[in-house]
């Protein structure tokens, strides 16, 4: 194989990166299904961090906000295959199958999957089509998918929610989900949809509860933490500044020096 960073063809997606690597995206859009082939790959969330080591298969649900990166293992790679099932799918699959309508999920929304040779198996099959992409092909990667569905019933019927659930975030409680979720750097409207709220009315219900905008707000109780992290714990700029949610180590430097009148590396 001739070794890219990432293969992407349809929904499938093969992963090889030789150095520790987190993901620009905090936002799980679609059920994500994956196979650790070497090296590990962390998924934090605001629960804590749950490690997928070589070998293990795992299921992500979707509208999830995760932290994850990739580490290489002693071979000196992380090697993954995931595949994406996104709701067209799904809801395509249960309408030509005429599957009874499924309960609301409560399960745990990342899942580590017990060992199966099927879905071991499985996952081998989908490296020859990395090996000569010119070989794949949209209807192949549909019926790769129908397996997986099929593959993940036959382990464990309970996943049958997981996947078919199809009801979308409701109005819950902003103050509390923000306090615990603010460390994710993404878009105002994902808080919204996340929330249950349109973005206009997620911005309005934002100034009631906060008294200020959501980018004011988020950007003082991400530097008020990398300043308790550097000054009580002890930890590194650059070993913060991602953890809180900045993009990248020279704005949250200018933006710490603006609150705090100091540069982080002199708290």
């Amino acid at each position: 194989m001739e070794y890219k960073s990432h293969i992407l063809f349809s929904n499938l997606l093969y992963s090889c990166v030789d150095k520790k690597q987190r993901s620009n995206e905090s936002f799980v859009p679609e059920h994500a299904f994956g196979y650790i082939i070497s090296g590990e790959s962390h998924q934090k969330t605001n629960e804590g961090t749950l490690v997928f080591k070589a070998g293990t298969v795992g299921l992500v649900r979707r509208n999830q906000l995760i932290k994850s990166e990739k580490v290489p293992g002693p071979e000196g790679e992380f090697k993954s295959i995931n595949l994406f099932f996104d709701q067209a799918f799904l809801r395509r699959y249960s309408a030509e199958h005429k599957l009874a309508p499924a309960k609301s999920y409560t399960g745990n929304p990342v899942c580590l999957l017990p060992p199966d040779p099927f879905i071991k198996g499985y996952f081998d099959s989908l490296l020859p089509y990395f090996n000569h992409p010119e070989q794949a092909s949209d209807t192949m990667a549909d019926l790769k998918t129908r397996e997986a569905v099929e593959l993940l019933l036959r382990l464990d019927p309970s996943l049958y929610d997981f996947l078919f659930d199809f009801s979308e975030p409701y109005k819950i409680d902003l103050e509390a989900y923000m306090n615990k979720h603010y460390m994710f750097n993404v878009p105002a409207a994902q808080f919204a949809k996340l929330t249950g709220r349109s973005l206009a009315s997620f911005k309005r219900d934002f100034e009631k509860v906060f008294g200020t905008s959501p980018g004011q707000w988020l950007q003082q109780k991400r530097l008020a933490e990398a300043y308790y992290l550097i000054r009580e714990k002890g930890q590194k700029p650059s070993e913060v500044y991602l953890d809180v949610g900045f993009e990248n180590l020279s704005h949250f430097s200018y933006s710490f020096k603006k609150a705090f009148g100091v540069v982080p590396s002199r708290v």
